[in-house]
């Protein structure tokens, strides 16, 4: 998909109108202490003013995904400011606006209701057109039947991933969704691409070439609307549950965002897409933060996985393709990847996300590694990709030395994945994702820029002798809960936090450690 097919101009909310989402609530609603909260000077009648006033090109525009598109950047914002905001917007912003009574009021009134799920837009825009207020010449098409076109699904075999793609079309106009699933992580959206239809076999023919590239036989399977929905909804909700325990400032740079529309602002349009499509059969699916708990038939699936896991790992030795030409020094310098490595199986998902240079070597990786999880290095490890398995060489288990080899190499592109395995015993497999390629910031690498949760203690059993342990320790009258806790040298359970996770810690430790 060309950057073109993505970069779409689009009216879209004053800064000061993404952060009044923050300020505007509703009498008995709590505002946090945060400055945009606490601002006296801030005037809402200035803000809707704003709003207003910003709908000027839309009322120029003749496709409406502009009018959507406007109306999703300041819901979106909305939706990650979190509870009071509905309210806020039906009690008071929608009055607001059809009190102004233009067509750019109009305009605004239109393109919320397109995408919101409710009558209270509608309502205000009907009061409007009753008083003959013009409208926008796309609001015709907003009223038109939307049609649906297949709906498929690429998975690659090993269950870590999946793409949902479907197009709609909707008065002669038609544009589709990519939603990337991160099954290791909770089965979350991990992005949305919005596309225009007439590129559809461009986005399928790209999904199968990287699956090639990568060495994956990339699965294709047809779903009905409805299953479709089902799919998307399980997608979108998880990854909501996930950003509702994110700082809100984390999300501030998303509105500033030059190279297409963001994920939060296409989830609000997908969500208004797919409210079109027949109601899934099955019920929502259900999103589990909390730790699980393991009986004895799990634990042993997940034992035959491991065999299992293992014997793959003996086909690959032998079926690793040739190794890309490393890098020449007298070449440009290398990029910045943007890793997001995942520790497989975690329920809830740990992860991190590291930028560090392209030409970085495996064996400096598997160090950054190991700071990023807080690993002691006390077991062996392995590096498995399309390429071969490198680690500390060894003939007898197939593994090549992993110091000369770079990670581009192994991983020469965006969307190109493989694993790294530490302590053959407990098997903790961290998946390993390449999310994006940035150019060099005069800043120190590698750096940890996001992530989950603290990553379980060494030698506890792998993620099921982990999950036993969590819940031992949440449980005072366990008669193993003394033994847990003198066996990792902690006073109180208390003290045991496994949901911590600090980012500016871990590029600390990896300046410190010599990697900075």
């Amino acid at each position: 998909m060309s950057p073109e097919s993505r970069r779409r101009k689009r009216a879209k909310p004053s800064r000061s109108g993404q952060q009044v989402v923050r300020r505007a609530r509703p009498a008995g609603v709590d505002q946090c202490d945060c400055a945009a909260c606490s601002d006296a000077d801030f005037a809402p009648q200035n803000f809707i003013d704003d709003l207003v006033a910003g709908a000027a090109d839309l009322i120029k525009t003749d496709d409406p995904i502009e009018a959507e598109l406007f109306a999703a950047t300041f819901l979106s914002a909305g939706d990650l400011a979190g509870e009071g905001f509905t309210e806020a917007l039906n009690e008071g912003m929608l009055p607001a606006v059809a009190e102004i009574g233009t067509s750019e009021a109009l305009a605004v009134l239109l393109a919320i209701d397109s995408v919101q799920e409710g009558p209270v837009a509608a309502a205000a825009a009907q009061r409007l057109l009753d008083e003959g207020v013009a409208a926008p010449s796309w609001a015709s098409e907003l009223r038109q039947p939307v049609r649906v076109g297949p709906c498929r699904r690429f998975a690659d075999p090993e269950g870590s991933a999946s793409m949902l793609v479907c197009a709609f079309e909707r008065a002669g106009r038609s544009y589709g969704f990519v939603v990337h699933v991160d099954h290791l992580d909770c089965d979350a959206a991990a992005d949305i691409v919005l596309f225009p239809a007439h590129a559809l076999d461009e986005v399928v023919t790209t999904i199968q070439q990287n699956g090639r590239h990568a060495g994956l036989a990339i699965a294709e399977e047809l779903l009905d609307p409805a299953e479709f929905r089902w799919q998307v909804e399980r997608a979108l909700d998880a990854r909501a549950d996930h950003d509702r325990e994110r700082d809100p400032s984390e999300f501030d740079d998303e509105f500033d965002d030059e190279d297409g529309p963001s994920y939060h602002l296409l989830a609000v349009l997908l969500r208004a897409r797919i409210r079109t499509l027949p109601e899934p059969t099955r019920p929502p699916a259900q999103h589990d933060a909390g730790q699980p708990t393991l009986d004895l038939l799990e634990m042993m699936t997940q034992i035959a996985e491991q065999a299992q896991q293992i014997q793959t790992r003996a086909r690959r030795r032998t079926a690793g393709r040739k190794l890309p030409a490393k890098r020449k020094k007298s070449g440009p310098a290398a990029p910045i990847y943007q890793l997001k490595v995942g520790l497989r199986e975690a329920k809830p998902p740990i992860w991190r996300r590291l930028e560090l240079p392209a030409d970085t070597s495996l064996a400096d990786l598997h160090d950054i590694i190991q700071v990023a999880f807080g690993w002691d290095d006390s077991h062996l490890h392995v590096f498995e990709t399309a390429y071969g398995d490198f680690g500390v060489a060894d003939r007898e288990l197939g593994h090549r030395a992993e110091a000369p080899v770079t990670l581009e190499q192994v991983a020469p592109g965006v969307g190109d994945r493989f694993r790294y395995t530490y302590d053959f015993g407990d098997s903790w497999v961290h998946e390993i994702v390449v999310e994006k390629v940035l150019p060099r910031q005069l800043i120190a690498y590698p750096r940890c820029t996001g992530g989950r949760r603290a990553a379980p203690p060494e030698d506890c059993g792998g993620v099921w002798g982990y999950a036993e342990l969590v819940e031992v320790l949440n449980d005072p009258g366990h008669p193993e809960h003394g033994d847990r806790l003198e066996w990792l040298g902690l006073a109180s359970a208390a003290d045991f936090q496994p949901a911590r996770f600090d980012a500016t810690e871990i590029t600390r430790a990896l300046a410190e450690g010599g990697h900075g």
